[in-house]
């Protein structure tokens, strides 16, 4: 049998975990990540990534994916403003980052080389750059 690429499998498929569909109180944002984690991984947008990340969903498929989305275009937009989806990232938990220090790395190096950052990322870079500073 053929191993399916995590690509073309879904949230849903890559974590084995069904959580439903949106019940009748679920707000549009609820309802949006849920209906995203049946989308194929490789099919999310930065907005998408921004959104799911932002709602610490899938965080240990979705943060890789979104950081060489970023390696790419360090100020990858999604629908608010340049860098929408770094900020995303630069929000999580600093316990996120403590157990992914090979994440946190790649993430401090595209930090450290924006150059001029946006004034509306400025303090989450800071905030995560505080963080991340050796003690």
């Amino acid at each position: 049998m053929t191993a399916i690429p995590a690509g073309s499998r879904s949230l849903e498929e890559i974590e084995g975990k069904r959580w439903g569909s949106p019940g009748p109180d679920a707000t549009p944002l609820a309802a949006e990540a849920l209906r995203l984690r049946t989308v194929p991984v490789a099919s999310l947008t930065a907005e998408d990534l921004r959104l799911l990340i932002g709602q610490q969903v899938g965080l240990s498929v979705l943060v890789p994916l979104a950081v060489q989305q970023l390696q790419r275009d360090p100020l990858a937009e999604g629908d608010y403003y340049p860098g929408d989806l770094l900020a995303s990232l630069l929000r999580l938990p600093a316990s996120f980052w403590a157990a992914n220090p090979a994440l946190a790395g790649r993430v401090r190096l595209l930090v450290a080389g924006l150059g001029d950052v946006p004034d509306e990322i400025v303090a989450p870079v800071r905030q995560f750059l505080q963080a991340e500073a050796p003690a």
